[in-house]
């Protein structure tokens, strides 16, 4: 076997079985692994009308054939599960050394199902596998957790971990590896909390086969030349980290400022860019296993009452806690990032639910005896406040620990939640970027970038220069994008590589590595199959045609000021089109010919 182990452990938590399992040759050639195979397992084993929540749920941690070998950003692994935020198949996607350790002990993944009757936490070293007990562990944030796991096992062990947030059932809650890298959307936090499972902590000493090595090497070799002399992956995101893009989409007129509902134009915009941090708080970058990026940004506030180190705040967190909030205050946003990271909770959908709070509250939708503070825009104490109690479920941080369309629908206004199928949206208005509104509308795993990242045509101008306004084209180059990512999550690299890589480079990686002669059309057609699973899984679940929506406002609320003032999103003008090219119905299914084609059962 090269490139991926060909093994899984399956770890049942109701009954303390542990069993290796060999994985199927068809199923790695036709979904890659990590998110793709993740799916694949979890599609075949899993009622999709199940309760998250409930311990007929599962959680796959997987890897992918490039994970933990020399390849550029080779590092990331994914957590598939059925998300508690809104009920999609979720795969929340996470770097750092996690994701190789899983393969250097031996394995491609973990299936975890059922749910320990005390806390627990599962140690892996090699071929060895243990449940443990983690009554000592319970309560305690992600650093701490860490440490402890580390040193009751092994100093050089990779620990992946929950916080408060997942022990309280947040269901925004992410797992953390290695204290800042985090699989941080839909929830998966909360599935390991459901589970009574605190962390899982790995150590491997086993190699990765490759089938080629002279073939291998010079394809990676020729990807890293390509990597580093590329202005956006060799210069911008090594000295700025992705809040570089924070003045660049202030000044295209797509930064969401106050919820998404004033002109996206941020005054405060500088005070919190990748350039201020770099001059005032930057201690140094940092990147993931095999990473020659080095997008990570390690923080120090070094007086006043934010004052702490850590990793970030990046660009997501960095809008979410700050122009969302109509907040300039990089030390507060950069503790509340701290915060996230050590209690376990992912700060789109922190800042997402607390700014849909705010706006509420200005409005008088909710009433001020509900909340603990008076909730107001630009409040930095209100944001640090807010991530704790939020964690714990304290106050009025139990209902923001729901997520904002369940806080907005119990007021009676869904319609200040900025979600698509109950996801916060990310940094991006759409009025600015026809495609990006697109791509939240039609997402496996509701609002999100990074599943067809249109932003880089449509602003970076990579691959190719678009007009972010118009509507032609831009399904077709959506399904590009979405199969593509699909390709490489599964593949374990990162997302970032694309500024520099395209298929061709990506394609050639997995042929050398694995010995699987296919295309790079095949290929490709590999990450619409996984596109396509993901879908069919959610039909089943319950969605439909009517959530590929986004909110009101962005469809009939035109932006105010600005490079795109006037303009609002045109979805219905690409939504039909999308369907077509994607080979569904008229209401989003997938047909009995499409699936045929891709060789998937209903």
């Amino acid at each position: 076997m090269y490139g991926w182990t060909g093994k899984i452990a399956r770890i049942n938590l109701s009954d303390g079985s542990i069993k290796t399992e060999s994985l199927k040759m068809s199923d790695m050639k036709d979904y890659i692994g990590a998110r793709g195979l993740g799916t694949k397992l979890f599609f075949d084993e899993v009622d999709p009308g199940i309760d998250p929540l409930s311990s007929d749920n599962k959680i796959i941690f997987l890897a992918g054939p490039l994970t933990g070998t020399i390849a550029s950003s080779g590092g990331r692994y994914n957590v598939v599960t059925k998300g508690v935020l809104n009920g999609t198949i979720a795969a929340s996607n996470s770097g750092g050394s996690f994701g190789p350790e899983i393969k250097y002990a031996g394995y491609d993944g973990f299936i975890i199902e059922g749910k320990a009757k005390e806390p627990a936490y599962l140690w892996v070293n090699n071929d060895q596998v243990e449940i443990r007990d983690a009554s000592e562990l319970w309560g305690k944030n992600t650093v701490e957790t860490t440490d402890l796991v580390k040193a009751a096992t092994d100093d050089e062990a990779k620990v992946a971990c929950i916080g408060p947030a997942g022990e309280n059932l947040v269901k925004f809650a992410c797992v953390m590896n290695e204290y800042n890298r985090a699989a941080g959307r839909s929830g998966a936090g909360a599935v390991m909390g459901s589970k009574n499972l605190k962390a899982i902590a790995v150590r491997g000493t086993k190699g990765i086969r490759v089938a080629d090595n002279k073939r291998f090497l010079k394809a990676i070799m020729d990807a890293r030349a390509k990597l580093k002399a590329h202005p956006v992956t060799g210069e911008g995101l090594k000295a700025y980290g992705t809040n570089i893009l924070v003045n660049i989409l202030n000044e295209h007129g797509g930064l969401p400022v106050k919820n998404f509902s004033e002109a996206a134009i941020f005054s405060g915009a500088e005070k919190i860019s990748g350039e201020y941090q770099a001059e005032k708080y930057l201690v140094r970058n940092k990147g993931c296993f095999g990473c020659s990026i080095g997008c990570g940004r390690v923080t120090r506030i070094k007086q006043g009452k934010y004052q702490g180190l850590g990793e970030g705040p990046e660009y997501e967190a960095t809008w979410a806690m700050g122009a969302n909030l109509d907040l300039d205050n990089f030390e507060a946003i950069s503790k509340a990032n701290f915060l996230c990271n050590e209690l376990g909770l992912d700060p789109i959908t922190m800042g997402g639910t607390l700014s849909c709070a705010v706006e509420m509250s200005v409005k008088g939708l909710i009433p001020r005896e509900d909340t603990d503070m008076e909730l107001q825009w630009s409040d930095p104490d209100l944001l640090v406040e807010m991530v704790k109690k939020t964690a714990y479920r304290d106050g009025f941080g139990n209902c923001l620990a729901e997520g904002s369309y369940r806080l907005a629908e119990s007021y009676g206004h869904p319609e200040f939640s900025m979600t698509s199928k109950k996801q916060e949206l990310p940094a991006y208005d759409p009025r600015g970027q026809q495609g990006i509104g697109l791509n939240y509308a039609t997402s496996n795993r509701g609002g999100c970038h990074v599943r067809g990242y249109m932003t880089s045509p449509e602003v970076l101008g990579i691959p190719v220069v678009v007009d972010p306004d118009a509507t032609e084209g831009k399904p077709e180059l959506l399904k590009l994008f979405q199969d593509l990512t699909a390709l490489i999550d599964s593949a374990g690299l990162c997302l970032f590589i694309t500024f520099a890589l395209g298929l061709p480079e990506i394609a050639e990686q997995l042929r050398a590595a694995t010995g699987v002669e296919l295309s790079d059309e095949e290929f490709l057609q590999a990450g619409e199959r996984i596109w396509n699973l993901e879908r069919l899984f959610n039909l089943k679940a319950g969605f439909s045609k009517k959530d590929d929506v986004v909110p009101r406002r962005l469809l009939e609320e035109p932006m105010l000021a600005g490079p795109h003032k006037g303009r609002v999103l045109e979805l219905d003008k690409m939504l039909p089109v999308y369907y077509e090219l994607r080979g569904w119905d008229e209401n989003g299914i997938p047909t009995g010919e499409k699936l045929a084609l891709l060789g998937i059962s209903r």
